[in-house]
């Protein structure tokens, strides 16, 4: 059976990652579902983790596949895995892209202050191809639409906010695994692992 304080157990965990940055669960796998239908999967640094509203953050280029991604398809998975804790955590959501407002301007003060500032600053999209050190041009029409958005700006950060629709909780122990789905409105369901 899971453990009865498995829901606070998680989102501390989750939350301990975002300022802990050896946490196993600071860098989980992202995955969505490319523009032409192909499934797309990348690691991603989680910037915040709010267990009040059931959400998780993250810091993107606007110019960034993934941002088109999800405007096309706003369902996306998280995939944690933690060696110490034995836990592997899937995290089903659904995604909003915000190019520009409060949550961008916010995020942007701190960044800004960082090393990080510059993978935002760059004149280049993520992904840009070079031949002899030479830019290839090789944007899509959702591509410049987004950076058509950030006209005005002077960096090309994004925020992605995902609100959490279920968890699938995995626990990997010698005497045997123990599973279960969790729900934002704190049902936890054993599972068969």
């Amino acid at each position: 059976m899971p453990p009865e304080n498995l829901v606070e157990r998680i989102w501390q965990e989750l939350t301990r990652s975002t300022y802990d940055r050896h946490h196993d669960w600071k860098t989980p796998a992202l995955a969505t579902t490319g523009v032409d239908g192909t499934p797309q999967v990348r690691t991603v640094v989680l910037r915040n983790a709010d267990p009040v509203s059931w959400a998780l953050t993250v810091y993107t280029d606007a110019r960034s596949p993934k941002c088109a991604e999800l405007m096309k398809s706003d369902t996306a998975q998280f995939v944690f895995w933690s060696a110490r804790l034995h836990w592997q955590l899937r995290i089903s959501t659904q995604a909003k892209v915000h190019t520009s407002g409060a949550l961008v301007d916010i995020a942007w003060l701190k960044v800004s202050q960082s090393r990080a500032s510059k993978d935002y600053l760059s004149r280049l999209a993520p992904g840009s191809l070079f031949l002899n050190d030479v830019e290839v041009d090789q944007s899509s029409q959702d591509s410049q639409n987004m950076q058509d958005s950030q006209k005005g700006k002077d960096h090309h950060l994004t925020v992605l906010t995902f609100a959490v629709q279920s968890m699938d909780w995995l626990s990997l122990g010698r005497d045997g695994h123990i599973r279960a789905r969790v729900t934002p409105d704190g049902r936890v369901a054993h599972l068969q692992p």
